[in-house]
């Protein structure tokens, strides 16, 4: 069974933007507000550390440098900033954005020497440290994106950079920057890559189209995975001439994924579960949900506890009446997160909810009880 903890409570509130420490004994999270907190875990307790109060909005995308233990947020204020650690207090520094909508989402780059900030200024900032000025600046990319940037991933080469955005398309752009990169070696996307350089552009299902919620590299970077708000997933192999493999899903949007194995990565979003999607270089497929319910033992009412139920319910349907669900999480998932294992090599990883809970998954588990092969 999955570990769930039940981190926001009294009242519950929505875990809108979370980050692990490298060896995940720390977390930041903001509770849908604009404080983020950074908690230690242990033992299955999480014990608030420290709270960082900088953004006067909400707070709406979190990430924590593995390696040089520096953390990054953005929120709705239109700003950015960037923590470091020193005689035991988190030190904050600013980011230069000019943007003049709010900002959506902030990843580093996998070198963590600059990271990358979607907003609703309909351009996608690239933040870098300028040693001159001792702050943290940022070069835009403004064509051809049309809306609002919704989500980004980084390229494993540290300089390609996919954006979904609101305005139904997830493209690759370059992210090279003179002062800070060296010069990138040629990839499947492309071999010139000038800073803003467009490498590839997607749309979502030609049918119906919907706001792209999240963007995920494979972990060779040949392959990139997209979701969007008409349920559709999308896999772009760029190694096979930019073949472009959709599912068209039943279930609701999902709005956030992450890649498990070189083959195999997770979406989860309003159906509350994660689900497995597989790809063997010719075809994209979804393998299923991996929370499935443990069957509950049948329950015989007496007479009288059947009257009293019809009298207060209306019903003796008790499953009619339940508020709660049978998946772990009892709300939208908005953000999956790897918690043990390598890139690419997956053993656990974590989702955050509206539920206000962080749940832990364990692959071998969900092997066992889903009866999933997940290669």
């Amino acid at each position: 069974m999955p570990q769930d903890f039940q981190v926001v409570s009294s009242p519950i509130a929505p875990v809108s933007a979370y980050a692990w420490n490298k060896d995940r004994t720390q977390i930041a999270l903001s509770r849908n507000n604009n404080e983020v907190q950074i908690m230690e875990f242990k033992n299955g307790n999480f014990t608030l550390l420290h709270t960082l109060t900088e953004h006067t909005q909400n707070v709406t995308g979190i990430d924590w440098a593995a390696e040089s233990n520096r953390i990054v947020t953005c929120g709705q204020d239109r700003n950015a900033y960037v923590f470091v650690l020193e005689n035991g207090a988190w030190k904050p520094t600013l980011v230069i954005l000019r943007i003049n909508r709010a900002a959506t989402c902030v990843k580093w780059s996998p070198k963590e020497d600059k990271f990358a900030l979607g907003s609703g200024s309909r351009l996608l900032s690239i933040c870098y440290f300028d040693p001159e000025y001792d702050w943290w600046g940022s070069k835009h990319i403004k064509k051809p994106i049309r809306s609002t940037i919704t989500c980004v991933a980084w390229h494993p080469n540290n300089v390609l950079i996919a954006a979904g955005s609101s305005d139904f398309k997830a493209r690759v752009f370059s992210a090279y920057v003179k002062t800070v990169d060296a010069k990138p070696e040629a990839t499947a996307w492309g071999k010139k890559m000038s800073f803003g350089d467009v490498m590839g552009e997607f749309g979502t299902s030609p049918a119906s189209g919907g706001w792209v919620h999240t963007v995920a590299f494979s972990p060779s970077g040949n392959q990139l995975a997209f979701a969007a708000h008409d349920s559709s997933v999308t896999l772009v192999d760029a190694a096979k001439d930019m073949k472009v493999n959709r599912v068209e899903s039943d279930m609701l949007p999902f709005r956030t994924s992450l890649w498990i194995t070189p083959n195999s990565f997770v979406v989860a979003g309003h159906d509350y579960v994660p689900v497995l999607f597989t790809y063997d270089g010719t075809k994209l497929q979804c393998l299923g949900k991996m929370d499935v319910p443990a069957k509950k033992a049948t329950k015989t009412l007496s007479a009288m506890d059947k009257f009293k139920t019809l009298d207060k319910k209306g019903t003796t349907d008790e499953d009619s009446t339940r508020t709660s669900v049978d998946s772990v999480h009892q709300n939208a998932i908005n953000q999956l997160e790897a918690y043990a294992g390598a890139a690419g090599a997956v053993s656990k990883f974590t989702t955050s909810g509206v539920d206000g809970k962080i749940v832990i998954w364990d692959i071998k588990e969900i092997e066992g009880s889903t009866g999933l092969n997940i290669a």
